[in-house]
Parts: structure tokens; sequence; C-alpha cells
């Protein structure tokens, strides 16, 4: 190898061509300097110890070989062996120019040399050390790399061990690592970082160290600061720690297997299952099978949840199955065996053994019954067991007892064991159900087996427990009292239900006061259920004189229902106590408000006109007007019917019409039509026809929907029709066009029958006309005209104006007379207008008497509609046309419907005039 300054060092002494010597023996010429190396040569030797020089150097050639450079670098580096740039560019060219050749090249040897003289000056350079460990690793010098970590290690600081330790845990990782040496390695790299002992413990499992690995995850569970950095949970190495005890129970000594696994049982609840099979396999591998069927007997009574019994019980059965199925194997084998021996010589201790022994039971080792009655019986016991696991899950639900009594039906030893368990682990306060059931059920179970005595024991033990609901200790007294019955005491059923219903007495009201705490006792002397059970006992076996206590009790009491009210007054009038009766049933009434009291009142009413008739008259009708004067308006009509039936059969006519006339106004509006109806038909039952016309104006005017009103007057036109009013008829239909809608065929068809039979050719006009106007008035479009628009612009345009009035339906002469009026503008109308403004308030329609003449021919034919009917043509067999004689009716027929339209003719005519008038007319009207 060249020195610094030897084919170089004449280079000082004269010029370039003189420069170069002739090359030495063994050195390629291709090594020396070039022409075009002089000027970095001779800057070099003018400046031999400063690094730039030789960096541009490498850097001008960059493209040279590798061996070129490598000369240069040599000679950089002795002159600056302690440039940590020279050193890490040269070692980085030599792992290029080292990768592409095999592991036993020279080129690495000559690579790990360079390393270590780098390492003489370079050894507290991290990056250094990466590189060379880097490549001890890629070759695979698993003992040279071992003293290269531990030289690194000693070399380097602390703070920065963190960059090594990681390729040492990877030497250690390798196949062809010896495990000693890798468990070394660990051990130290956890002084270090003991955070990462997950990772020591994988080693470990897949170095299938078993025992260190249980006691180092044994002492990660054990340190509470313990944090993994992979994420795993405590519950997670716990499963982890149970899985190495369980299957490498033989390779593991100095850990208390129980103890953990029943440690971790107790602090993580949500996985129990897994470590209860976990701690019974445990003893399966070690042979102690009793001890693991120990196990899972108390694993199945001690979980949970459903799923975690389902985990447990699942192994359970499989370790008694293949329990079994081993004995059944080993039981073949042996009868092989057997007959293998009986072919040849048989030891005679053997034999000897076995003539005394033969009929011993202890010397019995075939125990496959044994081994199938367990797994046959726990398959059986599966329903209990699962019920067990719901009743700790909630002690207190009720149903679930029951179900689990129903699972003993053919054990009654162990159905009165779980009643007894059931009665004392539920809380009546926090019971899902009804505590009290239990109780009954016990009961009712003993008295099944004619043990009466044991079920009243268990009913006076039920009637001291503090339920959550007073009617929980009523059904307990209620049941007692009926076992009693069906075993035909029936005096110490009466007697039971004397002593439930007693009031607690004041010394023991105190005494529960000053508790805080009162129970249930203090209430059940008002328990509704138990009067009614008490009062139904002394109905049937008692006396009139106690069941009237009880009932007087109850009233006191105030607990009564409408129900206790009708029973008692129904008894006091089986027994001919009709006043007393009807003093309950005052009692009912004032005591109830409606809607409850509706059933007592029809009642009341009904026994006491049934009872008296008319004999006590005015203090029924006081009844009945208390009655409806109590009920809202959607109840007084069944009282009011009731009351006019009163007043008709056993009062007068005239006071039941004026209860009809009170209750049309009384009752609702969805009930008034219906109720008019049977006012009116009462009425014509009664006085006639006649006086119902009074009740058809009432009814009219009354208020009614447009629907009832319209019904209404079809049923008075067809009622004067029928009378021969034909006028006044016609004035009703006339009335009735208001309410009536143009749609409505079954109105216009009637009166269109009316007129065809009882009319002539001017009131059929009258009728098309009438129709034609309450068409237009209920049409979409209307026609308003506002006066202050008029005001405020008097151009109004004559063209909008006239269609306006077409649609409206305004006949052709008086839309011309309009016309000529707007295009004259706003002056004063002449005397014709004003002659025609009566002729066009015939128009309107009102309800009208029918005894006021119409109007006189002509003023009819001058607004009469310009229409002509259009009449069928006559036949050659039609009859003759029937000539209708017409006569004037008097007014005293239509009484105040006559009277009633004679004024609003007279009194009001201008009135009618007006509101005949359209906008334009009145308009032009008030121009004037």
């Amino acid at each position: 190898m060249p020195s610094a300054a030897g084919p170089v060092a004449v280079a000082s002494t004269g010029s370039a061509a003189k420069a170069a010597p002739s090359p030495a023996v063994g050195i390629s010429p291709e090594l020396y300097p070039s022409e075009d190396d002089l000027p970095y040569e001779e800057e070099i030797l003018r400046e031999p110890f400063k690094l730039k020089g030789w960096w541009r150097y490498l850097v001008a050639r960059a493209a040279a070989p590798f061996a070129k450079r490598a000369v240069i670098y040599e000679r950089a580096l002795k002159a600056l062996p302690g440039s940590y740039k020279l050193w890490h560019a040269y070692l980085r060219e030599r792992l290029d120019h080292a990768r592409p050749h095999p592991i036993d090249h020279p080129a690495y040897s000559s690579l790990n040399n360079t390393f270590e003289r780098a390492l003489a000056t370079m050894h507290k350079m991290p990056r250094i050390w990466v590189l060379y460990l880097t490549s001890l690793l890629d070759q695979r010098l698993l003992t040279r790399s071992r003293r290269a970590f531990d030289r690194a290690l000693r070399a380097l600081p602390v703070t920065q061990h963190d960059r090594i330790w990681p390729l040492y845990l990877r030497l250690a990782s390798l196949p062809a690592c010896p495990v000693e040496t890798s468990l070394r390695v660990f051990r130290r790299y956890l002084q270090f970082d003991p955070s990462h002992a997950e990772d020591f413990i994988n080693f470990l499992i897949s170095a299938n160290r078993w025992q260190e690995a249980a006691d180092r995850l044994a002492s990660v569970l054990n340190d509470d600061g313990f944090r993994s950095v992979k994420g795993k949970t405590r519950h997670q190495l716990w499963l982890e720690l149970c899985e190495i005890l369980t299957k490498h129970a033989d390779e593991v000594a100095g850990l208390k297997v129980d103890a953990i696994l029943r440690g971790g049982i107790r602090k993580f609840t949500d996985e129990v299952g897994k470590l209860w099979t976990s701690l019974a396999d445990y003893y399966v591998r070690r042979g102690l099978f009793e001890k693991a069927r120990d196990v899972f007997e108390e694993g199945v009574s001690s979980v949970v949840t459903v799923k975690e019994f389902s985990v447990v019980f699942e192994a359970y059965t499989q370790f008694e199955q293949s329990m079994l199925a081993a004995k059944l194997e080993a039981a073949e084998e042996e009868g092989a065996e057997d007959e293998d021996e009986r072919g040849g010589r048989k030891n005679g201790m053997d034999k000897l053994s076995k003539k005394f022994l033969e009929d011993f039971w202890l010397n019995d080792e075939d125990d496959t019954d044994l081994r199938m009655a367990r797994f046959e019986r726990l398959l059986d016991r599966r329903p209990e067991l699962l019920s067990s696991v719901l009743l700790r899950q909630n002690p207190h639900n009720v149903e679930e007892w029951h179900r689990r009594v129903k699972l003993f039906e053919k054990d009654p030893a162990r159905q009165v064991a779980t009643y007894v368990e059931a009665v004392k682990t539920v809380d009546p306060m926090k019971a899902v159900g009804k505590p009290h059931t239990l109780w009954l059920a016990f009961a009712k179970m003993y008295e099944k087996h004619n043990r009466l005595d044991s079920a009243e024991d268990i009913f006076k033990r039920a009637t001291q427990v503090n339920y959550k609901a007073v009617d929980h200790l009523a059904s307990i007294w209620c049941e007692w009292a009926e076992m009693e019955l069906r075993h035909n005491n029936f005096d110490k059923a009466i007697e039971l239900m004397r002593k439930a219903t007693a009031e607690p007495s004041v010394e023991v009201k105190r005494r529960a006061a000053a508790e805080g705490n009162e129970p249930v006792q203090m209430k059940v002397h008002k328990s509704l259920k138990l009067w009614s059970f008490y009062v139904d006992l002394e109905e049937s076996l008692g006396t009139l004189d106690s069941t009237r206590a009880v009932y007087e009790r109850i009233l006191d009491l105030r607990i009564a229902t409408p129900q206790i009210i009708l029973n008692y007054a129904y008894l006091l009038e089986e027994h001919k106590y009709f006043e007393d009766a009807f003093k309950v049933y005052e009692r009912g009434v004032k005591i109830f408000k409606y809607p409850h009291v509706k059933a007592i009142w029809v009642t009341y009413l009904t026994k006491f006109v049934q009872r008296y008739k008319r004999s006590k008259l005015e203090r029924a009708r006081e009844l009945f007007h208390e009655a409806v004067q109590q009920a809202p308006p959607d109840e007084k009509k069944p009282l009011y019917l009731q009351w006019a039936k009163l007043e008709e059969d056993y009062g007068l006519a005239k006071r039941a019409m004026n209860v009809y006339d009170e209750a049309v106004r009384a009752v609702p509006n969805s009930e008034k039509m219906a109720m008019y109806e049977i006012y009116i038909a009462r009425a014509a039952e009664l006085f006639g026809v006649p006086r119902t016309r009074q009740i058809y104006e009432q009814a009219i005017e009354s208020g009614l929907p447009d629907r009832d009103v319209l019904t209404m007057c079809m049923k008075f036109a067809e009622l004067e029709r029928s009378l021969g009013e034909i006028d006044r008829s016609r004035a009703i239909y006339v009335h009735a066009s208001n309410y009536a809608d143009p749609n409505n065929s079954d109105f216009w068809k009637k009166w269109n029958d009316f007129e065809i039979q009882h009319g002539n050719e001017d009131t059929f006009r009258e009728m098309l006309r009438i129709k034609r106007t309450v068409a237009a008035s209920r049409s979409q479009t209307h026609f308003i005209l506002p006066e202050y628009l008029m005001q405020r612009d008097q151009r109004l345009n004559l063209d909008e104006a006239v269609d306006t009035l077409k649609r409206a339906g305004v006949p052709e002469d008086e839309m011309a007379a309009l016309e000529r009026q707007l295009a004259s503008g706003p002056t004063t109308a002449p005397p014709a207008a004003q002659n025609t403004a009566p002729a066009s308030a015939n128009r309107m329609m009102n309800f009208v008497s029918a005894g006021v003449e119409a109007q006189a021919e002509s003023s009819r034919q001058q607004a009469g509609n310009n229409e002509d009917i259009e009449l069928p043509d006559e036949s050659d067999d039609e009859e003759p046309d029937v000539q209708i004689a017409e006569k004037s009716v008097p007014a005293a027929v239509f009484g105040e419907l006559g009277k009633r339209a004679a004024e609003s003719q007279d009194g009001s005519s201008g009135a009618q005039e007006n509101e005949q008038l359209g906008a334009l007319e009145r308009i032009k009207r008030r121009r004037q």
C-alpha cells in the first residue's frame, strides 16, 4: 500500500511531466495518479491535514474504480484518522462493494478488518457500530457478532444503547443462535428495559421454556405498575399464564397453580368459564380426575351467566364422556390380554390372588356403570344447574323460582326445600314479580298432600311478611280463607276475614309511625279486595244484620265502588227494605261523580219508578231533575227519555212535552236531530199532527247543522203537503233552498215532484230560478265588487265589468242598462231605474208564510225569468190536463209561522229590497 508521501512526493521537485516515477513491482499502474490528478495531488501536498482537499479529490474521482478510490481513502485516513465523514463514506463504499459477493469472499474479510481499524478511533460513533453489527449479522458470524455487540455496549454510553439492543435481540432470535446465549441476551436486555418482558416471554414460549415463561408471566402480573407495550390487557396475560400452567402442568413447578387460577377467577369476572375449565384441565393433566370433577362442579355452581355456564358445562360433559370412553377402551384391552394369558401359563401368585379376592367388592376395578351413571346424571341435572345460574343473576326473580320448583315435580322433598330457600331469599321490596305467589304455592303444595296444619303455618308466616303492595297481603288472607272454605271450615273462614279487616289499635299505629316505615299490615284493613271477599262470605254464610254491618263499614272507610253500592241496594231489596235501598242509592250518588255514578242513577231511577209509579210522582220528578243537572251533556239523553216516559205513563202529557222541549236544548248538537225526531213523534201521537208544526219551526230555527235543517224542512214540507197546505209546503221548500247544496239531487228532486204534482208553470219556473240562483251563489267564482275600488278608480274597464256580470248570471236587459250607465259616467239615475229596483228585489228568497199572497201577475212577468220551461209533448193516450184549483189558505192555519212571515213581509220590505239588489245597483242608488 503506498504511503501518503510515496509516489507523489517527487511532484514538488519539478514539472508535472517528471512527477510520475516508474511503477513499483506488484502495484497496478492504474492505481497511480494520472496527469488529471496532479492538481488535487498538489493541493493535498500543500495541505495534507485538511479534509476539504481530500474530499474534493474523492468527489472528482467518483467514477473511478473502487480500488483506486480505496487508495485515496487509505491515504486520506492515514493523514486524518479521526475524520468520521471519511470513515463513514469509506465503510459505506466497502459495504456496497462486498454485498454482491458470497459470504466467503475475501471482500468481507477486508471489510471486517476495515471496520476494526475504524473502531480504533470511531468507537464512540453509534452509526459505525450499527453498520458493523448489521454486516456481521448478515454474514451469520454469531460468535464474532456476540463479541462485537458486547464491545459496542461497553464502548457506547447507556443513552445510545437503544440503537444496539434491537440488533442484539435480532441475533438472539436467529435459529442458529444457541438457546442459552439467547436467554442470557434477553435477560441482559430486560435489565436495560424491563417494559419489554413480553418479548422475552414470547421467546421463552417459542423455545419451550415453560417454567421460566410461567415465572416471568407471574412476576409481570404481580407487578401493578406493568403496562403492556403490545396493548395486551391483564386479563389476556392471565389467560396466557393459565394456558401455560394447564397445558404444561408436568413441566411447570414452584407455582401454586390452583391459587393463581382462583385469583384470576375472583379478579376477572368476564371470562371465568375459561379459567374454570383451565383449572380443571390442569388437574386432568396431572391425573387427578376426582379433583378435576370437583373443580367442574364448583364451576357450574358459581358462574353467573348462561354463556359461562355453557362453556363450563360443555367442558364437564366432554370430561365425563372421555372418562367413560377411556374406561371402555381399557376394558377391551384387558379382555384381549386375558385371552392371551389363557393361551399361555399364568403366574402362581396371580392365580392365588385371584382366587382369594375374586368376590371381594373392593377388588372390582370395573366402574363402567358408575361412570355411565355419572354421565347420565350430569345431563339430567342441566336444567337444575341452569336455573341456579339464572337465580344467581337475580335471586329475587319470582317466576324463576316457580320454574325451579316445577323441575322437582316428582320429588316433594326437593320442592319443599326449594320453597323454603325461595321465601328466605326473595326480598319483597326487590322482587321481580309477585312474591306472595311463592307463599301461596308453598301452602297449596301442603294442602295438596292433606297437610292442612302445615299449610296454615305457612299462611300465618306469610301474613307477617312486609310486602311491597297491600294487594299482596290481601291475596294471602283471601287464599287462606278460601282454603278453609274448600274444607268446609266456614266459621274459621269468616273469623279469618274479620281478623284481616280489623283496624290496628292506636298503640300499634303510634309504634309504626315512630319507626318511620309503615308496613302493609297497617293499611290492609282498607283493602277493597278483602272487604269484597268478606261481604261475599257474609252474604253466603252470615245474617242480614252482619252483612249490613260489613257494607256500612265499607261505606264508612270510603273504599266503596259503584258496584258495592248496587250490591248493597240489591241485598236490601231482596229482603224488602226498599226505603233503605233507596237511601243507599242516595249515598252513592252523593259519593261518586260521572261517569262512575251513571249506573247508580239509572238503577235508582228505574227501581224508584217501578216501586212507586204515580204515588210519589213529585219525588220522582225531583230525582230526575237532579240527575239531569249532574249529568254531562252527552249523558243527558237517556235520562230525559226515562223522565219523559215517566210523565207519559204516570204524569201529564203537557209535562212530557216540556221534558222533551228541555231535552232538545240540553243534549249536544250531535244528538239534537234524533231528539227532535222523538219529540215530534211523541207530540204527533199525544196531541195530533198540527201540534208538530211548532216543533218543526223550533227545530229549524234552533241552530242545527245545515244538513239537519234541510232534512227537517223536507219532513215539515211533507207534513204540510199531507195536510193539504200546498202554499205552506212550497214556502218551506223555498226556505230550505238556502241550506241546500246544488248537488243534492234528493232535495231538488222532491221539490220538482212536488211542483209537478201541485204547482203550475209559474211556480215551476220560480223553482228553477231559485235553483240557478243557489248554484250561482255557491259556485267557485264569486262576483265581488268593493265600493272603495269604484271610488278610487272611476274609469273602470267597461268590458271587464260586463264579462263579470255575465258570469254572475245578471240578465241581458239589466246588463244593458248598467252598461249605458257606466258609459255615461256617475250621473243621476233615471226614474226607470228606480222603478226596476223593487222588481229585482224579488230574486231574494226567504222563508215566508204561505198565507201571504204573491205579487201581481204583471210584476211577476216583469221580474220573471225570460227562459221558457221545456215541457214534454203531449201524447194522444195521455189524459187531458187536470185543472188545479188554487185557493187561499187562512192565516190561522199557519200559526206562528204565518205571523212571522207577515211581519217580515210588512216591516222589512225595504231591507229585503236592499239585500236583493246587486252591488252595482246599490252603488248607483248611492250616487243618485
